[in-house]
């Protein structure tokens, strides 16, 4: 039987299309479930089928996985996902990324439903003050704080060190946050139903207070950034096709606002309590 469920997330609506055996799968979205009350943003219609004819564009290694974007010879866009060179699904999106049919092969389908979900709720938010985060973020007296840096350099740890060591700290999302800028510079930053490694699907938000690049460093020092320090300290965490011109434009209007408007740290720290207990000190003020 197929099921047609809508789900919330940073405020923004969208629904899934698929089957019983599908809909099983996705626990993590229970927290966001909803009614329809408004139009969806975007919808996903989950199916098996493939392969897909496609033009390649671009292929993004992630984590173990590889992500091949295209085009069909209609111009719509193509995204193959692959773990050990074995395709997942095919995900087709009409202009704008309202429309998105995701063909499963029947391997890794979780997973591959998780990526397609995250990459049409990336490109149809894109341009309205909406950002997908690579982060771990975390909570304190009524705030939201973001680590940001490459994989591999801490921002779970330094997370965990923030709940272990400091009273009052929740998690909020251990690896895909979304943030969403209002024209008056203010932000908000909001759990999803995507969460890494770490199962944190939470519906929850909090005005953002402040983000923080971290690096590994035998040392903890933590430095404010400002106007292009900040803007370059913040879009290499943010997910986007943006060779897309339409998507790199409305990326980059949230990043300036970010940029501007709330404040940006670089942590060089070391994987200890002082880290955790100094960042906090000096950001959450």
């Amino acid at each position: 039987m197929t099921h047609t469920l809508f789900y919330i997330v940073a405020e923004h609506l969208f629904c899934v299309e698929a089957d019983d055996s599908i809909i099983k799968l996705l626990t993590n979205y229970a927290p966001f479930i909803t009614e329809a009350t408004q139009n969806a943003l975007f919808s996903l219609t989950v199916t098996d089928g493939g392969p897909i004819r496609y033009i390649e564009e671009l292929s993004q290694d992630e984590e173990g996985q590889d992500i091949v974007c295209g085009h069909t010879e209609q111009g719509d866009a193509v995204f193959e996902f692959r773990w050990a060179g074995r395709t997942a699904g095919w995900l087709v999106c009409q202009a704008g990324y309202r429309e998105g049919t995701l063909y499963l092969s029947g391997f890794q389908s979780k997973a591959a439903v998780d990526n397609a979900l995250m990459i049409q709720f990336a490109m149809a938010s894109a341009c309205l003050g909406t950002a997908l985060f690579h982060s771990a973020t975390v909570s304190f007296e009524g705030k939201g704080y973001m680590f940001l840096g490459k994989s591999g350099t801490g921002k779970s740890t330094h997370a965990r060190l923030w709940l272990k060591h400091i009273n009052g700290v929740e998690l909020m999302n251990d690896d895909n946050p979304a943030v969403r800028v209002k024209p008056d510079g203010t932000a908000t930053v909001y759990g999803t139903p995507w969460s890494g490694k770490t199962p944190c699907y939470k519906n929850i938000s909090a005005p953002l207070g402040a983000i923080v690049l971290l690096s590994q460093a035998p040392y903890n020092k933590i430095t404010k950034l400002n106007g292009i320090g900040a803007y370059a300290a913040i879009v290499p965490s943010i997910s986007g096709k943006r060779w897309d011109s339409r998507i790199a434009d409305g990326l980059h209007e949230t990043e300036n606002t970010l940029a501007g408007n709330i404040p940006v740290w670089h942590l060089d720290c070391l994987p200890d309590a002082d880290a955790a207990r100094l960042c906090k000190e000096t950001i959450a003020v």
